[in-house]
């Protein structure tokens, strides 16, 4: 018997359920068997290359999120508090490279700030390379992983009770103080959250990176390129590595969204 609230599952729908989770996990547990099995094997070569990557993904996915934290946080703000013209095209445009194909992103930056870009021309002129270099993949996590922080943020901003910031208004703080004492604090979750879900979307870039900064090794190859250059050069055993490293990091990045954006009535949410 069941208690009173409970459902009895119907074998059928159970089933099939199983079978799609069985598929969904057995491949990770299998990369990570054999990540596990192989990382004893790897040459200096091959462990080389792996730390290079993890030090250049690391370095370049932390510089871009603080980028989108600095630039992205009044935008989302914005978003959230204020009605204006244009405000529904704005929103559609921020989030575009959520849905772009990556090779649509990386030929657009290339055509941008590609030494013959719209912008790179000019800045060659100058001294200034951006295309196939460090800079270059920079820029790429930013641009594809910026739509995750300001949508997750837009929608903690506007779960702000505008009663509490009355409040605290009326008791004399100052606009920005409101902002920093009292809207930062209540949003900070989602922001958290955001935060978290911009890092992985930028440490797990590949497409747009390659075809605008390339894959050189300790400039431009990030970890998910690192695994295409070992898998291609037959080095399975560091591929294998490195991508358990990313999906490890990935299962962190869920729990600490579901923990941090608990609270959101979003996509993020329990």
């Amino acid at each position: 018997m069941t208690r009173a609230g409970e459902r009895r599952l119907v074998p059928l729908p159970l089933i099939a359920g199983s079978v799609l989770l069985l598929f969904l996990s057995f491949p990770l547990f299998t990369l990570s068997w054999r990540a596990f099995e192989n990382a004893s094997e790897l040459n200096d070569r091959s462990q080389s290359a792996i730390r290079d990557a993890i030090v250049l993904s690391l370095t370049t996915s932390l510089t871009s999120l603080l980028i989108i934290l600095a630039l992205g946080t009044p935008l989302a703000y914005g978003l959230a508090r204020y009605e204006f013209r244009g405000k529904s095209v704005i929103g559609t445009l921020v989030e575009l490279p959520i849905v772009l194909p990556p090779a649509v992103s990386g030929i657009a930056l290339l055509l941008v700030f590609g030494r013959r870009g719209v912008a790179g021309e000019w800045l060659d002129d100058l001294g200034i390379r951006v295309g196939f270099t460090t800079t270059a993949v920079i820029l790429t996590e930013v641009f594809v992983a910026s739509p995750f922080y300001l949508r997750t943020a837009r929608v903690a901003f506007s779960q702000v009770d505008y009663a509490v910031e009355e409040a605290a208004s009326v008791l004399g703080a100052s606009p920005w103080s409101v902002i920093r004492r009292v809207t930062l604090p209540l949003a900070a979750p989602g922001i958290a959250a955001g935060a978290v879900l911009a890092w992985a979307r930028a440490v797990g870039e590949f497409g747009a990176t390659i075809m605008f900064a390339g894959n050189l090794p300790r400039e431009t190859q990030t970890v998910p390129l690192a695994i295409y250059s070992r898998y291609e050069s037959g080095d399975l055993n560091a591929a294998i590595v490195m991508a358990v490293i990313l999906l490890i990091s990935s299962f962190l990045v869920l729990v600490s969204v579901r923990h941090f954006g608990g609270r959101l009535r979003y996509g993020v949410s329990e």
